[in-house]
């Protein structure tokens, strides 16, 4: 079977061709990320009216080098994620469908990040821990079987991925701000600050960012104040990095250590980090597991391998799927209707 799978829930317009022999055989992925540079964040009239210019010819760039005229089934992210957004993507797909009498199946943007590992040869088996981190989720799930899925723990305000971006933009790096940061720390001192790691030691597992956001802000007024910013912002960036990451691995291991887990899976944009890669390797005993980099940031590989372990969710494209919230855990394992 093969299936195409959408991806247009944000800034990043992602198609891909998954078949359930073969596995992924064609991928696309166009950025916005210089459209919104000039903003310092994501436009979602800006982010929809390119989704419009940019879809289309990707799916047909995809079909035409794989050497497919239609596939099988079409995979679309029906959120959580911007409306219009999310309805560029499903309009297509509802419309392809209808074209092509091909059924569609809506996709939950943090179950594909939650799947990707799936597009490796060493895939995960269920059950596992997974530590969901990006720009708009911070989320610990224990992953008992596709779509059997309990929200351990969430961010009560900041995602992590929003701390990078907010933190970078303070010391004024360009945007999307949590690479930069990233590439700043690594000259850096991570012990020159003194910064919070906030929940580390309270009862459950969710996580809070607001309070080290605020930390940060302060020292970069005082160094501002005594002019001297340029001299200190790889420390302060070096230090807000390890704090960060500190939450998110002592979290994560006393989730683990609850659950009894020994597989972990680390995905999203911030899954990508390599001090969150490297203390996580170092501190859990037993295996983690990642989606290579390309795959940890919006792509729609994930939405399609997705879709493909969602088959007997495929339904008719009569009603276009969009919402901008939808909790992970409210989803069920894939059964025809």
């Amino acid at each position: 079977m093969l299936v195409l799978g959408l991806e247009t829930s944000c800034d990043e317009t992602g198609v891909a061709l998954f078949d359930t022999e073969r596995g992924l055989i064609g991928q696309a992925l166009h950025s916005q990320v210089d459209l919104h540079a000039v903003y310092g964040g994501v436009v979602p009239e800006i982010a929809s009216r390119d989704h419009i210019r940019a879809l289309l010819p990707l799916i047909q760039g995809v079909l035409d080098e794989a050497g497919i005229e239609r596939p099988d089934a079409i995979a679309y992210t029906a959120g959580p994620g911007l409306v219009g957004a999310l309805m560029v993507g499903g309009g297509l797909a509802c419309g392809l469908g209808l074209a092509w009498n091909r059924p569609v199946i809506p996709i939950h943007h943090m179950e594909g990040h939650l799947l990707a590992p799936m597009l490796e040869d060493d895939a995960p088996a269920f059950p596992f821990l997974a530590l969901l981190v990006s720009g708009g989720h911070t989320l610990l799930v224990w992953v008992q079987e596709l779509g059997d899925y309990r929200v351990l723990g969430s961010t009560l305000d900041d995602a992590v991925g929003e701390a990078f971006d907010k933190t970078a933009k303070l010391l004024g790096l360009p945007y999307p701000g949590g690479p930069a940061l990233a590439a700043l720390a690594t000259q850096g001192n991570d012990e020159a600050c003194k910064l919070p790691r906030p929940m580390l030691h309270r009862d459950g597992f969710d996580f809070s960012f607001s309070g080290l956001k605020t930390a940060v802000m302060l020292q970069v007024r005082e160094a501002e104040a005594q002019r001297n910013l340029d001299a200190v912002r790889a420390d302060i960036a070096a230090s807000f990095q390890r704090a960060a990451v500190d939450t998110l691995v002592g979290r994560t291991l006393k989730a683990a250590k609850y659950e009894r887990a020994e597989r972990i899976v680390v995905a999203g944009g911030v899954g990508a980090n390599t001090l969150l890669r490297e203390e996580l390797a170092a501190q859990f005993e037993g295996r983690v597991f990642y989606p290579r980099l390309e795959y940890c940031t919006d792509n729609g590989a994930m939405i399609a391998v997705a879709g493909a372990l969602r088959l007997a969710d495929a339904r008719k494209p009569a009603t276009i799927q969009a919402m901008a919230r939808w909790s992970l855990d409210s989803l069920t394992p894939p059964q025809s209707e």
